[in-house]
């Protein structure tokens, strides 16, 4: 209701999809709900550009975002522009991939490493941090929420299987260990939609497992409380063996 109130007292709105995208819902549904125009901005307006400050010097201003606008940091360097020309923000939180997702498959937000994103291929661009980081989290037990990469200008959103494979690629090239035959992932896709969908298994499921459209995100556990167990299985059709790998946190800690 806040957000809303605040959108209507606006004078111009601007938005952007290629940080997210809308689920179960059209920019123009968005412009009808308010009930006032919306300018859709590419990448190189917000981060390039002055579009959005230049129309904050003397005007009532939004930036709309899909998820949590804070949860990108271009964002954050926006935000600092606006407060070093004198211009006064307030911040709307909403509800953002980074515990959407943990709630969802039961896991516990406070458990989670470092994110990671994978990226969509391109000619000459093969990182290996993505699958360095994630063997780190797994080292230290924990989970990790793997991002998928969005090129939303060029209409391309990185699915589970086809983030799968490239772990799996990875594993071949890199040799520590981290992607198993056993090794379970989870899937998911519309967090947080009524379209949401989950899935919880080893490598060779994923890779075959459809979830529908996008957004896709993965998760790559680490070790497991027994509830978090008994909720993979419950919410996300895990196999129900995990349920007696799963550990105690005081077991955990030893």
């Amino acid at each position: 209701m806040r957000a809303l109130t605040t959108l209507r007292n606006c004078d111009e709105i601007f938005a952007e999809y290629y940080t997210s995208k809308l689920t179960d819902a059209s920019h123009r549904d968005v412009e009808a709900f308010i009930g006032k125009k919306v300018t859709v901005l590419k990448r190189g307006d917000v981060e390039e550009k002055d579009v959005i400050i230049k129309a904050a010097r003397d005007r009532r201003v939004a930036f709309i975002t899909a998820g949590d606008p804070m949860s990108a940091t271009t964002h954050l360097d926006l935000r600092l522009r606006a407060v070093e020309e004198g211009i006064s923000t307030d911040l709307i939180n909403g509800v953002s991939i980074f515990t959407a997702c943990s709630a969802a498959l039961g896991l516990q937000p406070y458990k989670f490493g470092r994110t990671v994103t994978i990226p969509l291929p391109e000619p000459g661009f093969l990182p290996s941090s993505p699958y360095e980081n994630i063997l780190e989290n797994r080292s230290r037990g924990l989970h990790t929420l793997i991002l998928l990469d969005i090129k939303a200008e060029e209409n391309r959103y990185m699915t589970a299987p086809m983030a799968m494979q490239w772990l799996l690629d990875a594993e071949e090239r890199i040799g520590s260990g981290l992607v198993k035959g056993d090794s379970l992932f989870c899937a998911a896709a519309r967090v947080g939609s009524p379209k949401q969908a989950l899935f919880a298994g080893y490598p060779d499921e994923i890779l075959t497992v459809d979830l529908g459209p996008p957004l896709h995100c993965m998760v790559m556990p680490g070790r497991l409380h027994f509830m978090e167990a008994r909720g993979l299985v419950a919410f996300a059709n895990a196999p129900r063996e995990i349920l007696e790998e799963g550990v105690s946190g005081s077991e955990a800690k030893q």
